[in-house]
């Protein structure tokens, strides 16, 4: 049965959907199977790595109708995906009226995900219908920061929401670990920054950062992950050292 990730900060633009695209990569280049899941309506992960939006099967089919042939297989061995949909936009009011909602994306990935070794979700950057699922079907959250001004803001919010999930649906669930993204050595801002995360995370802050890298940022653009783009880039080297690092502490 895989480990159930939700990578999640309610901040926006801190790297989630990079830090899902190309962390699930690196782990399924290390043999490890993936399965990715695209709870965002946006959709990033989905064209990230390399699957047309909209697909007639997705993630939208599998929370309404409990469809289950809705994983497809990415350019990149050993990792699959269950796509996401503009269409999940307008679900948060058809789900919510719904009894024990918050327990749906648990109960209808649990057959699924049995063949895996982690399920990787993508989670939107707002605390809401999809991204509360998200949470109450994972065992961990994966929690990447910004390595900018404004990198805790927000970070009292995201224990809250963590202790609310925990107290009412979700017990077991815990913090995986913080990963500093866009990290530039250059700048003493970045390096104060990267003290005052592990002042507050303490040991969950990876010791393998994710530099601020135009590799990363173009990658998506062409639907590839940065393995594909430039497998020699640091930002391909950078995920490689994340993704074992990840593998060691479990």
């Amino acid at each position: 049965m895989a480990k159930v990730i939700t990578v999640f900060n309610q901040k926006g633009g801190v790297g989630k959907t990079t830090t899902v695209v190309n962390l699930s990569a690196a782990l399924a280049k290390l043999k490890k199977k993936v399965l990715v899941i695209d709870m965002d309506p946006q959709a990033n992960a989905t064209s990230g790595l390399g699957v047309e939006k909209d697909r007639e099967k997705n993630v939208y089919d599998l929370l309404t109708d409990g469809e289950s042939e809705v994983i497809i297989k990415t350019k990149t061995k050993n990792l699959d995906l269950i796509p996401s949909t503009s269409d999940l936009a307008g679900i948060e009011i058809e789900l919510s009226q719904r009894e024990s909602w918050q327990l749906i994306l648990k109960q209808n990935i649990s057959n699924l995900i049995e063949d895996y070794d982690y399920c990787i979700i993508d989670s939107p950057p707002s605390l809401g219908v999809l991204s509360m699922m998200a949470l109450v079907a994972s065992d961990s959250i994966l929690i990447p920061v910004q390595s900018e001004y404004y990198a805790l803001e927000g970070v009292g919010q995201l224990m809250d929401t963590i202790t609310l999930v925990k107290n009412n649906f979700n017990p077991n669930l815990k913090i995986e670990g913080v990963v500093m993204c866009m990290y530039d050595s250059r700048t003493n801002l970045s390096v104060q920054v990267c003290e005052e995360v592990k002042g507050f995370f303490d040991d969950l802050v990876y010791k393998n950062v994710i530099p601020r890298n135009v590799r990363l940022a173009e990658a998506p653009s062409y639907g590839m992950t940065i393995f594909e783009y430039d497998k020699f880039s640091k930002g391909a080297r950078s995920y490689t050292k994340l993704a074992k690092e990840f593998i060691n502490r479990e």
